[in-house]
Parts: structure tokens; C-alpha cells; sequence
């Protein structure tokens, strides 16, 4: 498995939006709206060909346009284009990203060929996201929340993880009726680069953690995945809830 140093993914001072929206239906408004209301306090840099402004902030019409060396960029673009926009990325030496677009390899063929280009652009360049087709990530003690789900939970000692979109967004508002906070609250989606080993390795020697609660589906490295598990539980729990272990699931 290749190992990053996340400190720039769970911490960033600057943050680009890459699809940001002036529309409240576009999830490019959804993840803009959501870093604002979190109280994130570092550099925003919405992006967008055809928009001066969203909500007060100054828009950037193309990626080249952005200062080098950002710590995360949000991809919220159309599949096609999410290519030619890593690419841009890669120039202006962007240190992680997330990557929330639909339509890799989740839905076929052309989807995973797809995938694969986008992993490889990421090996070259050495820039680990998260995703495709993820609902983003939350650090509450960062005030960052780069998801386009409804409403932030409050800051606590719980870090969370899952492969399924469907059930972050149903912890998370089950979260919010109980007042539950959580540390890192992160949707790994399609697990291209970035694996429920990397969330293990970062989570375990996290200060604002003390808990570490996973949903997974399957486990892409199972190897550095019980390695992790067996040496952070030593210093906190370690819950992993796995689907699909019956017929019926």
C-alpha cells in the first residue's frame, strides 16, 4: 500500500472548490455552502467559468488562474471533466483532493478505464485523494466540512468512516437529532487511492481522536489493514461493522 502523509487532507489552510455553484440544487453549492457554514477559517477559492461570485466570495474562472501549492481541492465537476481538471491541478502542484463526481467505476466499463487514468494521474504526481463518487469528508476541529450532506455535526472523539454513502448520510443525521459529535467523519466511495488503511493509520495516531468507527464493504488491503487495526487498538477502540457477511446480505 502507498502511504501519504495526511496532514494536508485533514488539515488544509487552503482549499479549492473546483464545480463550485451559484445554484442551491448543484452539490458545487452544497460543499461551498457546508466549508462556510462549518466556520472554516483558511483560503477559499471557489471555481467556476461563468461566475464572479459565490456567496461573497471572489470566483476564479479557471484553475490555472489558482496560486500554487493548495493543500485540497473538492472536485464537484461532470465525470469528463474531471480528468482535464486533475490535470490542471497536477500543474499547479495541489498537495490532496477530493474527488465527490459520480460515474467511475461504479457503473461499468468505461467508468473503471476511467478510474484507472485518474489513479495513475495520481501515482505521477503523487497527490492522494479520496473517492470518486464519495459524499466528502468532515474534520471538526479543523471547521472543515467539504461534504454536500445536510448540516455538521458537532466537534467530538469519534472518527468515523464508511464505503457507503447512504449510510454517512443516515449516521450523520442521526448524529445530529442525538447532538453527537465526531472528530473526522469521512465517505471513502469508490477507495481509488485513498482505503480504509489509510483512514486507520492517520485516525489511530490522531490527538482529537479516541474511537474509531468503520463500515466496510470490502478491504482493499487486507494485510496493512490488520496490521493497523491490531496496532491502534492497543491505544483506542477499534469498531469495524462488515456488510455482506451472509447470504442475505
Amino acid at each position: 500500500m502507498q502511504t501519504f502523509s495526511l496532514e494536508n487532507f485533514f488539515n488544509p489552510e487552503k482549499i479549492a472548490i473546483v464545480g463550485a455553484s451559484e445554484n442551491p440544487s448543484k452539490i458545487g453549492y452544497s460543499v461551498l455552502n457546508n466549508l462556510l457554514s462549518a466556520g472554516f477559517e483558511g483560503d477559499i477559492y471557489p471555481v467556476n467559468p461563468r461566475a464572479d461570485y459565490i456567496l461573497d466570495l471572489n470566483v476564479y474562472n479557471n484553475i490555472s488562474e489558482l496560486p500554487e501549492n493548495l493543500d485540497l481541492a473538492v472536485l464537484t465537476v461532470p465525470k469528463d471533466a474531471v480528468i482535464p481538471a486533475f490535470k490542471e491541478l497536477a500543474e499547479i502542484k495541489v498537495r490532496s483532493a477530493v474527488v465527490i463526481t459520480a460515474g467511475f467505476k461504479e457503473v461499468g466499463k468505461d467508468g473503471y478505464y476511467l478510474e484507472k487514468e485518474l489513479v495513475q494521474l495520481s501515482r505521477e504526481h503523487n497527490i492522494p485523494f479520496l473517492g470518486p463518487n464519495c459524499l466528502g469528508m468532515i474534520n471538526t476541529g479543523a471547521q472543515m466540512d467539504v461534504t454536500f450532506t445536510t448540516g455538521t455535526p458537532p466537534q467530538g472523539n469519534i472518527a468515523f468512516f464508511s464505503q457507503s454513502g447512504a449510510l454517512c448520510q443516515a449516521i450523520l443525521d442521526w448524529a445530529l437529532g442525538e447532538n453527537m459529535g465526531f472528530s473526522k467523519f469521512v465517505s471513502l466511495g469508490n477507495k481509488a487511492v485513498l482505503n480504509e488503511a489509510h483512514m486507520l493509520q492517520h485516525m489511530g495516531s490522531d490527538q482529537e481522536t479516541d474511537v474509531i468507527l468503520g463500515y466496510i464493504e470490502n478491504v482493499t488491503n487486507g494485510r496493512d489493514f490488520l496490521e493497523y487495526s491490531q496496532s491502534m487498538s492497543k491505544n483506542k477502540p477499534v469498531i469495524m461493522i462488515k456488510s455482506g457477511t451472509s447470504t442475505a446480505g
